[in-house]
């Protein structure tokens, strides 16, 4: 049994005892505070039933009908609850107008055992409040937490009914009528806090600062994401989040799912756990002319990837080029007509461009091969090491030979100054691979990583 649970079951046994313990010595005594409590403890002990089995239905995993879960079940109940409380408190208000304007009652009896029944329900009254309310707290459990608020409300009643009583026993006859209406007048108060708080949570109100805590966890992602939308609500402990962020428009798959994935995280992190859906969507509005041409071609299906998009400007205008891979099998009609559409694509996305020139490759192919010791081709290392120390004026720090079906492949390491910028380093490792295929042509292609020195 769940902490939640069995903490509404010892509410159940709390209320049933303390029930029987007012309202006996309501009737022995003739205290209408008493036998006030008595009617509110009668609803404490219903509301802990409903509590009891509103727990349990709340923590029912989602199904088919109830996508979204069971959690606003301890919600209804918690409004079933403060729908009791203020009949039970009408009902006392009435007794003790009644008993305040009228005559023939008889005079309640404050005798010291009255005192003792009060003493214990007050202990008792103090610890399920306590109880009620780490529970609630920790498991974010809305009907624990609206017990909790009742277990106070009743510590403050007996209060009132105690120092009623008192009063009595001193000569005023009609303080615990008094000390009745003060009973309702609380029971009141936390019936409608109670109502108000759990009408919120079933009409999806956001619960208060929510919002401004998520846009904060998300924006803390970085500069590159843009949060368009955020709809959050809560239940039965658990947080609801709609959010629909834009990303640059050439990010990708795999990037708007980390993206997603990011968002997630910052949503849960600062809200506590619960069912957050992210939508990812291209932000067209800032982004660069370069990444809405590279997203445009990538709408057409054919176009499986999208590299070197350089825009040029010229004296008539701005021009742009790119490369993009098709599927090896697919005849040259077809590709080429794919490219048209690529172009099409582009000129919508980016208007104002005076021409585009599109390059088609192949998608790369997965080939069979196996590595070579570099003992086994001496002339090549020397080529690779030769070449590596003409342009960089080092050896490579690592070196690596595969062959493949396409032909021979070289995977070298080379050291650049670390201040060099990612465009010389490219240049260099560019230089390194020309240079090197001409010392040794029986080389297909040489692959330079560059890292700083």
């Amino acid at each position: 049994m769940s902490a939640v649970r069995r903490t509404a079951l010892l509410s159940i046994l709390a209320a049933a005892s303390l029930v029987a313990i007012k309202a006996i010595a309501g009737a022995a005594s003739g205290s209408l505070g008493l036998l006030a409590e008595a009617a509110h403890s009668s609803v404490d002990l219903v509301a802990a039933i409903l509590t009891f089995f509103a727990v349990r239905v709340g923590e029912r995993p989602a199904d088919d009908t109830h996508p979204f879960g069971h959690n606003k079940a301890e919600h209804l109940a918690a409004l079933a609850e403060g729908a009791i409380l203020v009949v039970a408190s009408a009902w006392i208000a009435l007794e003790a107008i009644t008993r305040l304007t009228g005559s023939g009652h008889a005079e309640p009896n404050a005798a010291w055992w009255t005192f003792a029944v009060l003493g214990v329900v007050i202990v008792v009254d103090i610890s399920r409040a306590v109880t009620s309310a780490r529970v609630g707290k920790a498991n974010r459990s809305a009907a624990l937490m609206a017990n909790a608020l009742h277990f106070a409300g009743d510590f403050a009643g007996s209060i009132a009914v105690f120092i009623g009583l008192l009063l009595v026993a001193n000569g005023v006859p009609n303080a615990d009528s008094v000390a009745a209406l003060i009973v309702a007048g609380l029971v009141v108060v936390a019936a409608a806090r109670l109502m108000r708080e759990n009408v919120s949570v079933l009409m999806d109100s956001a619960p208060a600062g929510a919002e401004q805590l998520a846009r904060e966890a998300i924006e803390r992602i970085g500069p590159g994401v843009e949060v368009r939308r955020l709809r959050i609500r809560a239940a039965g402990g658990r947080t609801f989040a709609d959010v629909v962020v834009a990303v640059e428009p050439d990010a990708g798959v795999a990037r708007g799912h980390a993206v997603a994935d990011e968002v997630e995280e910052a949503v849960t992190g600062a809200l506590g756990a619960g069912d957050v859906v992210v939508h990812v969507e291209p932000n067209d509005g800032t982004a660069s002319a370069r990444a809405r041409a590279s997203a445009a071609a990538l709408t057409v299906p054919e176009v499986r990837e999208v590299h070197n998009v350089e825009l040029v400007k010229i004296a008539d205008g701005l021009e742009l080029s790119l490369h993009i891979k098709l599927p090896r099998d697919l005849p040259i009609d077809e590709a080429h007509a794919a490219a048209d559409r690529a172009e099409q694509a582009i000129a919508e996305a980016v208007p104002g461009l005076t021409a585009i020139h599109t390059h088609i490759e192949p998608l790369a192919e997965t080939f069979d091969g196996e590595a070579v010791a570099p003992d086994q081709l001496p002339a090549t290392v020397v080529a690779l090491k030769q070449a590596a120390v003409e342009v960089t004026g080092s050896e490579p720090s690592e070196l690596a030979l595969r062959r493949t079906g396409r032909g021979l492949v070289a995977l070298i390491t080379v050291a650049v100054d670390s201040k060099t910028t990612l465009s010389e380093a490219h240049s260099l490792a560019t230089k390194v691979e020309e240079t090197a295929c001409r010392l040794d042509p029986s080389l297909d292609e040489v692959v330079v990583h560059t890292e700083p020195a």
